[in-house]
This record gives structure tokens, sequence and C-alpha cells, in this order.
């Protein structure tokens, strides 16, 4: 069967406008003719270069994207390009206002304010980066479960679920860090001398363990939508198993809500992380974290201000740019405002 196409202005009764006869064969799905007619063909975009598209007019997303690979960029190769000694005290530079010899200020000892918030900002980061990892993992894999088997296992991880959302995060981070943080310390510093790598590894592991319940719904209800489509059982009818439903065929399509949860994730860790930091149980008083550079500067804010503003306008950048992704990311990846 053909189609009858007509050129723009064309006259139906014939004259300058008379009917061309393409086949339909030579259509695209835009309905624009091709091949013979010279016409072309609009390009069909994948999934993922469709987010991308739908992200790059997201300004505000944009911005944030920016503005958080410059503060990951800057902190860590910062030390390299600034290369002041953090822990350099000098009494006769104390609660010092910034200037273009110390851009940052000093603090109550007279350290370089930001070499400090460099040093300090890698580590903020990559708790806030690693938390969100270990939550989303923990969460994907317990939702995946619950949503693909159904049944005593969806009943038993949704109860495990619901216990986990029932305690007081918070408190309980308080006191998980408060009662093993030495021990954990001691055990990473006689096996690989860092002082600080068991602080890291408890914290990420903790926060990451108190946050993963609202992944494991999230991925629970799109997998249990998913595995009733067509496509899946395509894949049973021709012997799929089951590792191959979950990880090649359900998997992969329920991923744009795992990303905008991981990113918003790693916001939420790099707050927890000040704020454990703040309460004085995060890391220790000799490695400057954001949280920390509070925390010293919080009975000194009249007479130095500045102590306190600097580190917390740089959680606020930091977490307000990863909202902002996390906002471009949940439009781009929503079918319902594709473009």
């Amino acid at each position: 069967m053909s189609e009858i196409t007509r050129d723009a202005g064309a006259n139906p009764l014939g004259g300058r406008g008379a009917a061309s006869v393409v086949p339909s064969a030579e259509r695209d799905a835009d309905g624009l003719a091709s091949g013979k007619l010279g016409r072309v063909t609009r390009k069909q975009r994948s999934l993922w270069g469709n987010a991308w598209r739908q992200f790059r007019h997201h300004k505000l997303a944009m911005a944030g994207l920016v503005l958080f690979v410059l503060f990951v960029v800057v902190t860590f190769i910062g030390n390299a390009i600034y290369p002041r000694e953090i822990d350099a005290i000098d009494f006769l530079r104390t609660d010092a206002p910034p200037s273009l010899d110390f851009p940052f200020g000093t603090d109550a000892l007279g350290q370089d304010m930001l070499a400090r918030a460099l040093w300090g900002g890698r580590i903020s980061i990559a708790v806030g980066l690693v938390a969100a990892l270990v939550s989303i993992t923990l969460g994907t894999a317990i939702g995946a479960l619950a949503g693909f088997f159904g049944g005593p296992a969806d009943s038993l991880l949704m109860r495990l679920t619901d216990m986990f959302l029932a305690l007081p995060q918070l408190p309980l981070l308080l006191m998980i860090t408060y009662l093993f943080r030495e021990s954990v310390n001691r055990f990473f510093e006689e096996r690989t001398g860092s002082d600080i790598l068991g602080t890291f590894v408890l914290i990420v592991v903790v926060i990451g363990a108190l946050n993963w319940m609202p992944t494991a719904r999230l991925v629970r209800a799109s997998f249990l939508s998913m595995k009733e489509k067509e496509f899946v059982e395509a894949a049973t009818s021709i012997g799929a198993t089951r590792s191959a439903l979950i990880f090649k065929h359900i998997l992969p399509n329920v991923m744009s809500p795992i990303i905008v949860a991981a990113t918003l994730g790693v916001g939420a860790a790099i707050i927890t992380e000040s704020t454990l930091s703040f309460l004085g149980l995060g890391f220790p008083s000799d490695i400057p974290t954001w949280g920390s550079m509070l925390f010293d500067a919080k009975d000194r804010i009249e007479l130095a201000p500045h102590e306190a503003i600097i580190p917390g306008m740089l959680i606020f950048l930091t977490v307000l740019s990863i909202n902002y992704v996390g906002d471009g990311l949940r439009d781009a990846l929503d079918p319902r405002k594709t473009q």
C-alpha cells in the first residue's frame, strides 16, 4: 500500500501541487519522507541520550553539576596547588580575617583555613559518595529480592525494612560511633597504619546501613510492576534464569529512580557526617572536616564569624548543588516529560 504526500502549499486540485506517491516503507516514524525525495529522517535517540538532552536544558541542574564537579576537583587536587600545612600553628595570626595571604583567614590557632577546608572537603565529599553507594547497594539488593520473589521473602524483607524505619537514626548513629570508634580505629591502625581509615569505614557503613530503606521500597515497587511486563514473560518463556531476569531484563529498566535516589543520598550523607563532626563524634579533632571546623568555631562566632561562615557555606553549596543535580535527573529520567 502507498501513501500520498504533498509539497508544502500544494493545491489539491492539481497543477503546482500535484501529489507524489511515496511508498509507506520509505517513510520514517515521524511521517517524513526519506530515500528518493531526499528528505532527512530524524535519528532515534536512546533513553540515556534523551535523558542527557533533557538534563542539559535544566539550567539549575547544569549549574549544580558544574559546581559539584568544581568542588570535587578543587578539594582533591587543591592541596597540591595550595601547598600549606593544615596543622601549622602561628599564634601571631590567630583569628585573622580573609586576606591575600590567607584567602579564608585563620582559626583560633593561626592555622590556614583554606588549606584545612580543602583537606576537609576531600573527606566530607568522600564520606558522602561512599555512604550513598553503600545505602543504594543495600537498598537495591533488598528491594530487588523482595519485589522479584514476593511471598514470604517479600513479607520478611519488608518487615525488616519497617523495623529499620522505626529506629531513631541520629541517636543510634551517635551511640554506635561513640561505642565503637576507638576499637575500630585501633583495629585499622594496627593493620594499615592509618589513624582515620577506621573512623571513615565506621561512619560510611553506619550511615549507609541506616539510610537504605527508602531505596528498598522504591526498588521493590518498581520490580513488582516490571516483572509483569510482556518482555519479562517472553524472556521467561525462552528459559531465562532468575539471575538473568533480575540483572539483564528488570534491573536496567528500574535504574532511573535508583540513580536519582543515589544522587540525593550523597547530600544527605554529607549533612549526616557534618552533624557527627559538629557534635564531636566524627573524625579525630586533628583531622579537619567541614563539620569539625564548625565545631571548633561555634564558641568564637562573634569574635571571628568567618571561621563558621566559610565551612557552613561550603556544606550548603555542596549539598545544594547535589540536590539540583538530583532534581534535574528526576525530570530528565521521567518519561512523561520527554520533549
